[in-house]
């Protein structure tokens, strides 16, 4: 699988793992020509790099419209050429296509093209597209068609279509594939090259900060050197050279940053450095070579990019390849010293940083372009693509992200070696992390003491991932050097930052793109984190890791919903890394509590019209599991969506909103709106914040405002009908709907406008203040023709709701159905 960002035209390959066999690839497509489409190909290519029989492969064409195969070429018979190459193409493309297509042939999107690998016979024209045979798969789309997403959850499920964006180069462009870092690949968009060997040049360095694209490590005998690109700004840069044995200064070197050539600046170091035959590390950080004196221990600052190296039988320590390239390998080197060194260029189109993977050996070319070799690396199993114009902040699964699913930062020991931070993506699929990072907070001085980035890293097939210590069992995605996350009062945070790190572009406590915060304490330290809370988890007090609840270790598991920054969804729970979390018995739902009167701020102009929420059920009772949920019939799904805590009062009352003495508040810039609903849900929190196909076992109560039909269907309110508040019955002052009827909990006959008593009973109609009045209506639809002269029948029974509706039409005289429904029944 592949996934794009919007702001490269580039994808990520899901594919990790490498056969030792060649195989067949889709290699480049060209769909979109300027003009008249003459020039389209398909180019297959055979990772040997030889000649290669074609027997027992298929080629379908499909249509996004309609989702069925428009173009079948059964393979059989023919060979890839002696380079591995094969085209299908127009019959004017040079150099010459082995199979021949009419101009116009390929389709621009929403389309695909598929590699299949088993019987022709099963694939022919017009037959719904399949994923039986696929052995690779490219679905594509331009920017302005759209609607490959049933071709990509068929044959890319999980991921978006690739768009061939022909806006990217000036003449035309194809979808390229090129290798990422090790045997990852993914695709770009490049000037077509049919026949040849893919234009697969490395993205120009993020404008943010240097990165290294040239290495010479030698062995004693020969200088070492290093060539970066230009750094943006004039601040100062140091390379540092680190000793893979000891994690100390090998010898650190100031960066001439006036000396850039072609865009490249170069460093040599002394040739007693850097030795191939051994182990080691290359580091860029802002600073001068003062700032990293000869033999001074490793540094925790974060590097602006880095590479490490293992000599044969020298491999670095883990703590110095965990701190420098959190999550890669370093760079083995063959066990043959070469004459002159070892000779590496930046190679894999890969943007995420400090991968020693996207290096290659290759010929050194000073203050010139990469001189880069044709991998022949075959994926063991292709599945693509992804697409480049997927906004990076919503993932094609809708509004859901990542979330912090468990953290367990205090293990028994010295070692705190069983550390860890488990994610989890809601959509519980393989996503790419790409553009995600997590920071990890200290209340000391409300920094982040590490930034990790996880581009380039990927869910499990549930959607977990996990990072944590090196003997941590099952072993993490990303390893941690021991102790690494501290025990607290701390936070860690999860943000969404394609550009760089999140503290790179805001002063403070980072908030742009914030995914996912927790707050954590040890005990007698609640007090220590303000600012933390305040910042990632307003209004929340720190959890305890509490070590005294469990024998053993525990940890801070997602128990109670997918609300992001909701401290109270976490319990103490066993550690269950990468595995679904053991949670504690939810309570007993409490029972007897309704919505007892809802206003808004905006039903009226008067200076006290508050908007609140309150609730009436049997006094001390206990609230944890309720969740209230607004929605707002102008906007898709809720608006707010509140956790309650606490309890009833002892006069039967709970406050929600913004009023004197409420029990809790709405969040922040979240109101009750114009028209919607309130709604009072028991159940998981993601269920009760979907709004859509909510459960009776989960709902307790609802209150609609709203001439949305829709919104009354999907809150399950078939009994009664919608309640709207009449703003002209109460004379100058503040208005409510209040609960004055106990007999139907979801029934719009047990509600009324009138003025607001929040913390007291309801103002409800009353038998000692009834008047006799005599009605008799016209027809208010057609189907009440035919029966003139009965004003009976008019008004019986499920009348009641339309009289009471007529009535407020014509007069506004504030009698809604609960005064009518006594004399009708």
């Amino acid at each position: 699988m592949v996934v794009c960002l919007a702001f490269t035209a580039w994808c990520l390959s899901l594919v990790v793992v490498a056969s030792a066999d060649p195989c067949l690839i889709i290699s480049e497509i060209n769909a979109d020509n300027p003009r008249l489409d003459t020039t389209e190909f398909v180019e297959l290519y055979h990772t040997s790099g030889k000649r290669a029989s074609l027997e027992g492969y298929t080629l379908v064409f499909y249509n996004g419209n309609g989702n069925v195969a428009y173009k079948v070429l059964d393979l059989k018979g023919y060979s890839t050429d002696d380079r591995g190459f094969f085209l299908v193409g127009s019959v004017d493309m040079l150099p010459k296509p082995a199979i021949l297509l009419p101009p116009n042939t390929v389709q621009n999107g929403p389309d695909a093209i598929v590699l299949y690998h088993t019987s022709a016979a099963r694939y022919s024209e017009k037959m719904n597209v399949t994923a039986v045979g696929l052995v690779d798969a490219v679905v594509y789309m331009t920017r302005r068609t759209g609607g490959a997403e049933f071709l990509a959850e068929t044959l890319t499920p999980g991921e978006p279509a690739f768009v061939e964006d022909e806006t990217t180069l000036e003449g035309d462009e194809s979808i390229e594939r090129c290798l990422l870092s090790e045997d990852r690949w993914g695709f770009q968009v490049s000037s077509p090259s049919p026949g040849q060997r893919n234009n697969c040049t490395p993205p120009a360095a993020a404008a943010t900060s240097p990165v290294i694209t040239e290495l010479k490590l030698g062995g004693g005998q020969v200088d070492g050197f290093v060539e970066l690109t230009e750094a943006p700004a004039a601040s100062p840069l140091v390379l540092v050279v680190w000793d893979g044995k000891t994690d100390r200064v090998s010898v650190g070197v100031d960066v001439d940053v006036d000396s850039s050539r072609n865009g490249l600046m170069s460093v040599t170091i002394e040739k007693s450095f850097m030795k191939g035959d051994e182990s080691g590390a290359v580091a860029i950080y802002s600073g001068r070579a003062t700032d990293f004196p000869v033999g001074s221990p490793l540094s925790q600052i974060q590097p602006l990019d880095a590479f490490v190296f293992a000599g044969p039988g020298n491999k670095p320590s883990a703590n110095l390849t965990e701190t420098l390239i959190p999550g890669r390998q370093p760079y083995q080197l063959s066990n043959s010293l070469r004459e002159g060194g070892f000779y590496l260029s930046r190679c894999g189109v890969a943007t995420w940083p400090r991968d020693p993977g996207i290096f290659w050996e290759a010929p050194q070319t000073p203050g010139l372009p990469n001189q880069c070799p044709w991998p022949k690396i075959c994926p063991h199993s292709i599945v693509i693509p992804g697409g480049t114009d997927s906004p990076p902040h919503l993932p094609p699964w809708g509004n859901t992200d990542f979330l912090i699913n468990e953290l367990n930062t205090d293990t028994p020991g010295a070692a705190e070696d069983g550390e860890y931070i488990e994610l989890w993506h809601p959509s519980g699929r393989r996503v790419s992390l790409q553009g995600i990072w997590i920071l990890l907070f200290s209340a000391h001085n409300n920094k982040p003491y590490r930034e990790i980035s996880l581009s380039g890293h990927f869910t499990t097939s549930k959607g977990y991932f996990l990072l944590g210590s090196d003997r941590l069992v099952p072993a993490p995605s990303l390893r941690l050097p021991p102790n690494t996350i501290q025990n607290g009062p701390d936070a860690v945070a999860l943000y969404r930052s394609p550009f760089g790190p999140p503290s790179a572009g805001q002063r403070g406590i980072p908030t742009k793109g914030l995914l996912d915060a927790v707050v954590y304490r040890q005990r007698g330290s609640d007090q220590e984190a303000q600012e933390l809370s305040k910042a990632l988890t307003p209004g929340q007090l720190p959890l305890l890791e509490d070590p005294e609840v469990l024998p053993g270790d525990e940890a801070l598991s997602r128990c109670r919903g997918l609300y992001p920054y909701d401290l109270s969804a976490f319990s103490v729970a066993p550690p269950t890394p990468l595995r679904e979390n053991s949670c504690p018995r939810p309570p007993p739902a409490p029972e007897g509590v309704v919505i007892s009167e809802v206003a808004s701020s905006h039903w009226t102009n008067h200076s006290q019209q508050r908007a609140f929420v309150e609730l009436h059920g049997p006094p001390m009772m206990n609230l944890r599991g309720l969740v209230l949920s607004v929605f707002d019939q102008e906007r898709t799904g809720t608006v707010i969506a509140l956790p309650l805590t606490g309890y009833i009062d002892r006069d039967g009352f709970y406050m929600i909103g913004n009023v004197t003495g409420a029990d809790q508040t709405f969040p922040e810039g979240s109101t009750v709106p114009v028209r919607g609903a309130v709604v009072l849900c028991y159940d998981l929190f993601s269920v009760c914040r979907a709004g859509t196909a909510l459960t009776n076992s989960s709902l307790r109560d609802v209150l609609v405002f709203s001439e949305n039909r829709q919104l009354l269907s999907s809150l399950s309110t078939s009994r009664g009908r919608q309640v709207m508040p009449a703003l002209r019955s109460v004379e100058d002052g503040p208005v409510s709907l209040s609960r004055c009827s106990c007999c139907e909990v979801r029934s719009s006959s047990s509600w009324t406008s009138s003025s607001p008593t929040p913390h007291s009973t309801n103002l409800c109609p009353s038998s000692a203040f009834s008047s006799q009045i005599d009605l008799c209506l016209g027809p208010l639809s057609s189907d009440w023709y035919g029966q003139s002269g009965d004003c009976s029948g008019l008004i019986h029974g499920k009348r009641v709701a339309e009289v009471a509706d007529y009535l407020e039409q014509r007069c506004h005289c504030g009698i809604s159905a609960l005064y009518l429904q006594g004399e009708f029944l």
